[in-house]
């Protein structure tokens, strides 16, 4: 089962598109497969985007030059080879063709002699914008408490589970005002992951990076069909996007413990379940211990959306001030609390999200909080305070989302914003370095293959965008299309990691409704783990990985919870990157 501890499009399903969703899934899994020795993002390019592929020869020695053929076989585009170069993560001689002249649309093969042609690929105007709905969708299809019919979800139409309207205060979370057992209601959100469990830590960083997403390309998602629940209502008429972002809010703020401000840092069974579709799992429900880090990542996130998501107060007046008010309160459990580590009591045995160090969640609250009222109190522990950990966000170190969000209020905050600025472009700067060295054209170093590592790419990528937001320099938005470039196919496996999408995709995934259906198909548009040389589940697959290298300790298999399993805090940032490489890609 899943080991939080240790983490470091959908096609819409409205009935007239379902047959053209069963054509596109059938098209994906049995289109003409090429070599896997030659990689290549197989959902295509934008027309001016950089295209690259890499060709992988065991011995160096494949042929000099590559051709681009279109659907007909004719060649319209050749160069020349890079020089064959051993890339550590997979062990592999590795040469790269750089194809970005390719700017007419269609669809094409790279060819090599002696190698063979790869999964064809297309240049269109529109390479991402299924992927990016098929990505948020992933949430609608793992929200709690709702039943998801067939004009929302075509074959995956699934009954109600996890109500959560009765659920128990644990002895580690009780109080005078809530002792042990106190029955509370806590509906909606999100399933953190192939579990059926919800996570405070987790549904922060989730949350904030969809905030971002809609705040920084919000033309893209107001125009973004997505065939939610809520299109059926009578209800306020949102960007689905925001639509998707309210059903997690209001879970979170359920979470606070409305007596001192405190928060509660996960919903949970006793245990996970086993493999079941969601209203077959009914063991009782329990929100377990307060601790710093809940607080902290729920302050900066209500505080994130009572700014960015304020222009739709109409349709629910108040609501940003309410927010904003719980967010302070919990700054300020958080201040009289200040080292509160979760610590997993005996009787519970699910995912922990653990977290020793709590300076960043400080810095990025405060950051946050400072952002969103430009109260000078936060000033003094936003992230100029210290330094992030690692080049890229992640759910245990979340300083960065702080930079980002400062790094905008170049009006309201132009001394903040200039130092957030100053530290998001050092760690751009060492990515793209990375990823110029890199036999592979890719910001990852050995140390990123971990536990989630797909998403270590993409919010790699996430980081770069901010870079070239802020500078229009093209290289670092280069650098974002190799990492998702990556997780869609132009990887040593040749495997696009992103269900239902692409020649070669995840089948068996660490899902249970995805397991429990009973379609052979996995719920399309989850993004997987990805390589894990860790394999903490080996001894529980019986299905062997392949290797034990870095960019090959992959194995597809629902028993595979360290490199199959899908995750809320991997889809955020395949979320954001599809969007800004669409947007800021002519």
């Amino acid at each position: 089962m899943p080991l939080r501890a240790r983490r470091h499009a959908a096609h819409p399903f409205h009935p007239r598109r379902l047959a053209v969703l069963a054509a596109l899934l059938g098209a994906a899994q049995g289109a003409a497969q090429g070599t896997d020795a030659i990689q290549v993002n197989q959902l295509g390019f934008l027309p001016g985007a950089r295209k690259l592929a890499v060709v992988a020869v065991a011995d160096g020695a494949a042929a000099a030059r590559f051709a681009v053929r279109d659907a007909a076989g004719r060649t319209v585009l050749a160069g020349p080879l890079g020089a064959a170069t051993t890339w550590a993560p997979s062990g592999q001689p590795v040469r790269v063709a750089d194809f970005s002249a390719l700017r007419t649309p269609g669809t094409y093969r790279i060819a090599v002699d002696g190698v063979g042609e790869s999964t064809p690929f297309p240049v269109s105007a529109d390479a991402y914008r299924a992927l990016d709905a098929a990505a948020v969708r992933a949430y609608t299809m793992n929200r709690a408490g709702i039943a998801l019919d067939r004009r929302v979800a075509g074959p995956y139409a699934r009954a109600a589970g996890h109500p959560d309207d009765r659920v128990l205060v644990h002895a580690s979370a009780a109080s005078a005002a809530r002792p042990a057992r106190t029955v509370i209601a806590s509906p909606k959100g999100w399933y953190d992951a192939g579990d059926y469990n919800k996570y405070v830590v987790n549904s922060g960083i989730s949350t904030w990076t969809l905030l971002a997403a809609y705040a920084h390309f919000p033309a893209w998602f107001d125009a973004l069909a997505l065939d939610l629940p809520e299109d059926a209502g009578g209800g306020p008429r949102l960007p689905g996007l925001v639509h998707e972002v309210l059903w997690n809010l209001d879970w979170m703020a359920t979470m606070q413990d409305p007596q001192d401000g405190g928060v509660y840092h996960k919903l949970t069974n006793q245990g996970f379940d086993g493999m079941v579709m969601p209203d077959r799992a009914t063991a009782p429900r329990y929100v377990v211990q307060k601790t710093t880090a809940a607080a902290l990542d729920f302050a900066a996130t209500l505080a994130a959306a009572s700014r960015v998501l304020a222009r739709f107060d109409t349709a629910a007046p108040g609501r940003s001030a309410r927010w904003l008010a719980a967010a302070e309160r919990a700054w300020q459990w958080a201040l009289a609390h200040p080292d509160v580590v979760y610590r997993q009591p005996d009787d519970i045995r699910t995912g922990t999200y653990g977290d020793d160090r709590l300076d960043d969640e400080f810095a990025w609250a405060a950051a946050e909080l400072l952002a969103a009222t430009g109260k000078a109190a936060y000033r003094d522990p936003a992230p100029a305070a210290g330094a992030a950990r690692s080049t890229q966000p992640d759910w245990g170190d979340v300083r960065m989302l702080g930079w980002i969000a400062l790094a905008g209020q170049e009006r309201r905050l132009p001394d903040d914003a200039r130092t957030a600025r100053r530290d998001l472009l050092a760690a751009a700067d060492t990515l793209l370095a990375r990823w110029q060295a890199s036999p592979y054209r890719l910001a990852m170093a050995d140390r990123d293959f971990v536990w989630g590592s797909n998403a270590v790419a993409l919010n790699q990528a996430l980081v770069l965008v901010q870079a070239y937001r802020f500078t229009q320099r093209r290289d670092y938005l280069d650098a974002a299309q190799s990492a998702l470039d990556y997780t869609l196919g132009r990887n040593p496996l040749g495997t696009s990691y992103v269900t239902g999408f692409g020649a070669r995709a995840p089948r068996h995934p660490h899902h249970r409704p995805s397991v429990a259906d009973g379609i052979a198909a996995p719920v399309p548009g989850w993004l997987v783990g990805g390589p894990n040389p860790g394999r903490q589940d080996a001894a529980d697959c019986k299905a062997g990985y392949r290797s034990a290298l870095p960019a090959l300790a992959w194995l597809d298999d629902d028993c595979s919870y360290a490199s199959n399993e899908v995750a809320i805090n991997w889809n955020a940032p395949l979320v954001y990157v599809a969007a800004a490489l669409q947007v800021l890609q002519r």
